[in-house]
Formats: structure tokens, C-alpha cells, sequence
């Protein structure tokens, strides 16, 4: 016992020593990744607004897919924000957020007046979450053709979601989207041209995930494939199917990323937990010349 108090004592006067004649600045990158690259694991998943291959809605087991794979920064699809019956009227992404202990941006593609006065707007949309800070993030518009009009046009509207992240000292802006779901792909068409015209705004490396309603072999999303790296063909010649859980058949959910990224693996985790299957890449980012760094403390 005498011993235990005696090392105490030693380690509060080291600690007032410190406090007294100070300690050096820390360089924040230094501290949060060593040499050139930084790795992290990211996820794309639509959520089926938490209703799983059975029809239950039951976000525990959302979160428990999202745990279990490990992935860091996630990208979600079909996100309920106190939406509705369907979803028992929860804000869907507050829930996982708390309960993955992440940081999270949403983007409404609608955001809808509530059915009783005084209760919260009803949203559903496109978000991210992350286990780095989100040091900016910014719904943006790309064309959509609205499913809450009963005579739509394509128009510009939300829900193309960009958080840039300081992922272990690199700042990478990383994108959240759900492409339209028609079999005429000219509103998809529209919506890629808008999203190459995002990009062109954000320097740096980009990784870009989503539900893009569209198989490889689609014209439309040839402008992403010549853009970017697909990360799930760029490690893997299976087919990667995504869609639908209980019989996949299609590869329509992607982890796009700059050609300087280094993709190391990837994987679809088979799950019922929604009617599409999350699929998982591990990254290796460049910090310096091909991405952002933060550097010092300010």
C-alpha cells in the first residue's frame, strides 16, 4: 500500500513539473498517422429506412452490421428522419449515431411539413457517418425526379451529401448518394453530370459511395468508372452483388475513389438486416500532395 502511494505521489509531482515549465506544441498529424498513408474502412449501405428482408423495422440490427464490419466512415441510404409510421416516426440517424458513438451529417432530399403542428419536420434522405470529426459537410443539389409530386419534372433538389473528414490528419471529403431508381436512366444521366460538376469544385482525393440504381455494364455511370476507381472490381472478379438481400442478382451499390487511393480490400457482408447488402472497402488515403493535411493546431 505504502508502495501504491508513494508511486502516486511521484506521478502528480511529474504532472505539476509539466504544468509549470510546459510542453512542446504537437504536431496533430504526427500524432494521428505516421508516414505517408492513412487507412480507413468505409461502408456504403442503403437502410431501407431500418425495415429489413422480413419487413421488420428494428435499427439495432443496422447498427450491429455497422459494428461488426469494423467500417469507420459509412455512407447511408434511405434514411428516415421522423418520417413516418414505417419508421415509428424516430430520427433514424440520431439513433445510430448514439449508439455507434460516431459523428453524423444528414442531407434531406425531402423535408416535408409534420402531420400534427408542433411536431418535427418529416425528412428522408442521403448521410454519413464517421468515427473521425467532420470538419465541414454540405447538402448539395444534383436533379431528381420527386416521388412527393404526382406530376414531377426534373429539377434541381437535395440530398447529394459531401463531409469532409479529418481522417487521422488527412482531410478528404467524402460523398453520400442515391441515384434515381427508374429504368429510364435519364434522370441518372443528369445526376452524374451534376456530381462531375461537384467534384470539379473540391480539390484533393474524393471517395464517393452510394446506391446508384444502376448495374456496372449502365452508359450512365461510365463517367464515374473513367473518373474513379472502383474499389470493389479494382480487388475482386466476383460479381459483388448487392441487390436484393435475399437473392442477390445485381451490383448497383458502390465505393467509388480517386485514382491516387490505394484500395486494399473489399468485401459484401451478407446480412438481412435491408433488402441491400453493405458493401466494404479498406483504403489506404495519401496525405500531402494528392490529399489535404492538417497540420499544426489551429
Amino acid at each position: 500500500m505504502k508502495y501504491n502511494r508513494l508511486k502516486r505521489q511521484v506521478f502528480l509531482f511529474i504532472i505539476l513539473v509539466l504544468g509549470l515549465i510546459g510542453v512542446p506544441e504537437t504536431n496533430f498529424a504526427e500524432t494521428e498517422a505516421t508516414g505517408d498513408q492513412v487507412d480507413v474502412r468505409v461502408m456504403s449501405y442503403n437502410i431501407h429506412a431500418g425495415a429489413g428482408s422480413d419487413g421488420v423495422y428494428d435499427t439495432e440490427r443496422i447498427a450491429q452490421v455497422i459494428e461488426e464490419s469494423g467500417a469507420e466512415i459509412i455512407a447511408l441510404q434511405e434514411v428516415d428522419v421522423h418520417w413516418g409510421a414505417r419508421s415509428h416516426y424516430d430520427d433514424i440517424l440520431a439513433d445510430l449515431a448514439e449508439r455507434l458513438d460516431m459523428q453524423s451529417f444528414f442531407a434531406p432530399i425531402y423535408d416535408m411539413d409534420p402531420y400534427v403542428e408542433g411536431d418535427p419536420r418529416r425528412q428522408f434522405g442521403v448521410a454519413i457517418l464517421s468515427k473521425y470529426p467532420i470538419v465541414k459537410a454540405t447538402n448539395h443539389d444534383i436533379t431528381r425526379l420527386s416521388t412527393q409530386n404526382s406530376t414531377p419534372e426534373p429539377a434541381l433538389a437535395p440530398g447529394f451529401a459531401e463531409a469532409i473528414i479529418n481522417v487521422k490528419g488527412a482531410l478528404v471529403p467524402f460523398y453520400s448518394t442515391h441515384l434515381d431508381y427508374r429504368g429510364d436512366p435519364t434522370v441518372r444521366i443528369m445526376q452524374v453530370a451534376d456530381m462531375l460538376n461537384i467534384f470539379d469544385n473540391q480539390a484533393g482525393e474524393k471517395v464517393l459511395l452510394g446506391d446508384m440504381n444502376a448495374t456496372p455494364e449502365a452508359p450512365e455511370l461510365e463517367p464515374l468508372f473513367d473518373r474513379f476507381t472502383d474499389a470493389w472490381s479494382s480487388v475482386s472478379v466476383e460479381p459483388g452483388y448487392t441487390y436484393s438481400a435475399l437473392s442477390p442478382n445485381k451490383r448497383i451499390d458502390y465505393i467509388f475513389v480517386s485514382e491516387s487511393i490505394e484500395v486494399q480490400d473489399a468485401e459484401v457482408i451478407d446480412t438481412l438486416a435491408s433488402d441491400h447488402l453493405p458493401v466494404v472497402a479498406d483504403l489506404s488515403l495519401n496525405r500531402g500532395e494528392n490529399g489535404h493535411i492538417i497540420e499544426g493546431n489551429d
